[in-house]
């Protein structure tokens, strides 16, 4: 299982007090030495965190590939192409909403979806739809002709946080409902299932399948067991963890959670 670590949150930090400190450039090498096996960072239109000065530097200096989230705004598109990092994961974004909230809602037909990942090829720049575990999402992904999808794993951990008391996930995308533990639990398996059966159909069709989103280190060991997904990109759970041990323990704790 791939680890990818999405530093966001350290630039968050920064953000809070807009000074330069912490420096994301010093969690790149704590990142590769603790066992990560990419640096994943969303530069987001409202720059809210990543700034294109961050990206630019990250993608130059990483001693790991860089995978950049992004939207398919044009001048977004065109940020990513003149940085050329290792993969282009194609978001959805809304300027209210504090995470990404679901997975992209992919037409083939497209034609602002079709000419980004057009253009990102181009750069030779890999290319991953963030996508619900959804069959149709998967056939419109191998439609545009994407190397990979990343499945949304925001239901299952909304799920698992419901049945298991565990306040460290994602904003919840379900409603809260006094639901017995029997039916979330039920719940729980049939998210799995959908995962499995999904990132299968997407092996088979010669997509590379990643997930992530509300995962961390309660939750993960599920999702990581299914033999088809071949990287997490987890990101606030590992940041959260290591205000208290560092980062580098932060994410050595986490490659023993995936571990298969």
């Amino acid at each position: 299982m791939l680890l990818g670590v999405n530093i966001d949150h350290i630039a968050v930090l920064r953000e809070a007090r807009r000074v330069a400190d912490p420096t994301l450039i010093d969690a790149l090498g704590i990142v590769k030495r603790a066992g990560g096996d990419q640096i994943t960072i969303h530069l987001r239109e409202d720059r809210r965190h990543i700034q294109d000065s961050d990206a630019r530097d990250i993608i130059h200096l990483s001693p790991l590939p860089v995978n950049l989230e992004c939207a398919i705004a044009p001048e977004i598109i065109d940020i990513v192409c003149e940085l050329t990092p290792h993969r282009a994961t194609i978001v959805p974004e809304k300027r209210e909403e504090v995470t990404t909230e679901g997975g992209l809602s992919v037409i083939p037909q497209s034609p602002e979806l079709k000419d980004a990942i057009k253009k990102l090829q181009a750069k030779e720049i890999e290319v991953s739809l963030f996508i619900d575990p959804c069959s149709d999402s998967l056939k419109a992904s191998k439609e545009l002709g994407v190397e990979w999808v990343e499945f949304h794993t925001g239901k299952y951990a909304n799920i698992y946080a419901m049945l298991y008391g565990n306040l460290a996930s994602t904003h919840h995308t379900i409603p809260s409902l006094n639901l017995p533990r029997a039916t979330l639990k039920q719940m729980l398996e049939q998210e799995l299932i959908i995962l499995k059966q999904l990132s299968d159909e997407a092996q088979s069709l010669g997509i590379r399948v990643a997930a992530g989103h509300g995962l961390n280190y309660q939750n993960v060991q599920a999702v990581a067991s299914i033999d088809s997904i071949e990287e997490l990109n987890i990101g606030q759970s590992i940041i959260a963890r290591c205000v208290y041990t560092g980062l580098e323990e932060a994410i050595i704790k986490m490659r023993e959670c995936i571990q298969r």
